[in-house]
């Protein structure tokens, strides 16, 4: 079982400044935690409080670091922890210049990105970079199916009513020979198909139980058999639920005992926000990590 750590890259800065972010992902890095992932928002509205799944973590003027380019600071800081997104909001970006970004990260980090996406839920956000809120999940699936193209094909065309280019390039291609991307939210006629037709995951919907898990990884390798995918290819990204102890504390332990349970469910891989088993200033991060580290292999 993979364990991946959220970074927490928005709200207020770490002391120090946010470059104390290399600092936790060298940590990581070292401790054998096998993923890094971050989080996208370009920009907010003041109606965050439309956020569908409870408090939103942050008011509309918080800072929010750029994924991608956050990642691409890790990967020179960091020799073989996975860098992941979960999610980027595919659709507020043009397919070839979201294609070139992430196969540019993957060369530069030796073949270690993990592509987490979705459609995003903000109507603001969406809008100011010219998305229709109501079409995203048509964007979301062009954007994919043409980066497909352009990582795969030189040189590249596709022609969709949301994204078209004829004979394009689009180098460097990704060092890794099919860029794993994995798509968020309810398993839907839609996204099912978007998962056995142009991914390689799953991101459940948060607040997922251990049952929604089990039930969506049988769902999935039923399509993917009946689409003549082999079922153990794809890969299922579950949020382990944080427990806490008497005292309101994430405890590391409690926490990772659920992990045998999520596993016989068909999770793949896990991921804990790393910002709730340590201090806001991050000055404890390192030994946070070593303890869910330490959690993990007596859970395995």
């Amino acid at each position: 079982m993979r364990l991946g750590l959220g970074l927490p890259m928005f709200g207020e800065p770490p002391a120090g400044g946010w470059r104390g972010l290399l600092d936790v992902a060298r940590h990581a890095d070292a401790a054998g935690i096998d993923r890094l992932v971050v989080v996208d928002h370009v920009v907010l509205g003041a109606d965050v409080d439309t956020y569908p799944w409870g408090r939103f973590p942050t008011g509309p003027d918080a800072d929010w670091l750029a994924p991608l380019t956050l990642l691409t600071a890790i990967a020179a800081a960091t020799e073989r922890i996975r860098l992941a997104t979960g999610i980027l909001i595919a659709p507020l970006r043009p397919a070839p210049l979201l294609a070139k970004e992430t196969a540019t990260l993957d060369v530069l980090s030796g073949g270690r990105l993990d592509l987490g996406v979705g459609t995003g839920w903000h109507r603001a956000e969406l809008e100011a970079l010219g998305v229709d809120h109501d079409a995203r999940g048509r964007v979301l699936t062009d954007t994919i199916a043409a980066c497909r193209k352009l990582w795969e094909d030189a040189p590249a065309s596709f022609e969709s009513a949301t994204v078209s280019f004829h004979d394009v390039w689009c180098r460097p291609a990704p060092v890794q020979p099919r860029l794993p991307v994995w798509f968020s939210g309810t398993l839907t006629r839609r996204n099912l198909d978007r998962i056995v037709t142009l991914g390689d995951g799953w991101i459940p919907i948060m607040g997922s139980t251990v049952d929604d898990v089990a039930a969506g990884a049988a769902t999935l390798t039923a399509a993917f058999e009946a689409a003549g995918r082999d079922p153990s290819t794809f890969t299922v990204h579950a949020a382990l639920p944080v427990v806490r102890d008497e005292d309101g504390r994430a405890d590391p332990v409690a926490t990772m005992a659920a992990l045998p349970a999520y596993e016989a469910a068909g999770a793949t891989d896990v991921q804990l926000p790393l910002k709730v088993f340590c201090a806001p200033d991050l000055h404890d991060a390192g030994a946070a990590i070593d303890a869910l580290a330490a959690a993990r292999s007596a859970a395995a």
